[in-house]
């Protein structure tokens, strides 16, 4: 649902032997409404959130170097996000990976969220 604004820029004629040709340059340009731009910033920061969690999710399945500079800031990243969740379900590890459920809890929760809110952007919006 976006709007559309026409600037007429400039018309000029052209003599072309004893036709004249008429030209009008346009410029259009296409402006979101306040609340499309901002579903857009919650699905934007919502995805960001989900991708950060998923590869929290993976790396711990891989048994990733937690001494590595790139693991260290995704769990420190990630780590606030998580606390809320954390002891729900058990934490089942295999040699160097485990698989945190806490990380899945979070990814389904902060989608979900995501979700809600963003549709609440466009409970005003008419369905035609």
């Amino acid at each position: 649902m976006e709007e559309r604004e026409t600037t007429e820029i400039r018309k000029t004629s052209i003599q072309n032997g004893d036709a004249t040709v008429k030209r009008a340059d346009t410029r259009q340009t296409t402006k979101a409404p306040g609340t499309v731009v901002a579903r857009r910033v919650v699905y934007y920061i919502g995805g960001v959130i989900v991708a950060l969690l998923v590869m929290r999710l993976v790396l711990q399945l891989l048994g990733a170097n937690e001494g590595n500079g790139f693991v260290d800031i995704i769990y420190a990243l990630t780590t606030v996000l998580i606390l809320p969740f954390y002891g729900i379900f058990g934490e089942p590890s295999y040699g160097e990976s485990q698989l945190e459920t806490s990380t899945l809890v979070a990814i389904i929760v902060y989608s979900l969220i995501t979700i809600g809110v963003g549709k609440l952007f466009t409970l005003t919006r008419s369905q035609a």
